[in-house]
């Protein structure tokens, strides 16, 4: 057997934005910054219009009172270095979010009546469970959409770990200005410094693509087949094409 090559497995060559208008489910205050800051700034330098939803309250990622409200200043401020069109706050507890019918039913909500041409949520192997609870809520969202309605794109996006990726988008010429909106999170960046954790990350995703390219977010856009499938089932699948040979025995 001969293991299926690089190319098969990750881009070798950067990719365009999705389509928009779009719809990112960011699971607290910070993570549509660090997991798609760079692809939010080329969205709005390119006319694509982006609405996030923060799920949770934040509640528990910090210290000192007032908290919420402090992390919701940020996520404006940053908001607005990013472009935004559209921030809303649904304050669902912080390491709490439930899979569960209401919450599906929200996330559903959510995408039938903004109408995106993309939905975005965080990928299945995020290590927090409010990431993980997020991007299941937003793949059932997308499952119980009806035959007679608009069907956006799924894709799913890395914050603080490498996921499945089939797109790379160079942000080498966003960078800089994706760390400025970074900093924005001081209430977060004084517990841990996310900012060169994610620099880090978004540098290693560059690894395959052409020299130029210094900085790139990892995204995965899902078919509309596997799109009817769990998620779980997905994921098997992604991670099964690691073991098939590279005539895909």
């Amino acid at each position: 057997m001969l293991p299926r090559a690089e190319h098969t497995l990750a881009p070798y060559a950067a990719s365009p934005l999705p389509a928009g208008p779009w719809l990112v489910f960011a699971p607290h205050a910070d993570d549509e910054t660090f997991g798609l800051g760079g692809c939010l700034l080329k969205a709005a330098d390119e006319g694509v219009e982006a609405h996030v939803v923060v799920v949770t309250d934040g509640a528990l990622g910090g210290d000192g009172g007032g908290l919420v409200e402090r992390r919701r200043d940020e996520a404006r401020r940053a908001g607005e270095l990013l472009g935004l069109r559209g921030l809303r706050f649904w304050s669902e507890p912080d390491r709490g979010l439930r899979v569960d019918a209401p919450r599906r039913a929200l996330f559903a909500g959510a995408v039938r009546e903004l109408r995106p041409a993309a939905v975005f949520f965080p990928g299945p192997l995020e290590i927090h469970p409010d990431h993980r609870a997020t991007g299941m809520l937003a793949w059932a969202a997308l499952r119980s959409l009806g035959a007679g309605e608009s069907r956006p794109a799924a894709v799913s996006y890395e914050i603080t770990a490498h996921n499945p990726v089939n797109l790379l988008v160079d942000i080498t010429a966003q960078m800089g200005r994706k760390r400025g909106a970074m900093a924005v999170y001081a209430s977060q960046n004084s517990q841990k410094n996310y900012p060169d954790h994610v620099a880090a990350l978004n540098r290693s995703r560059s690894l395959t693509l052409p020299a130029g390219v210094v900085y790139a977010e990892g995204l995965y856009r899902y078919s509309e087949e596997q799109l009817r499938l769990p998620l779980s089932e997905v994921l098997r699948r992604i991670v099964d094409r690691y073991f098939e040979s590279a005539d895909g025995a």
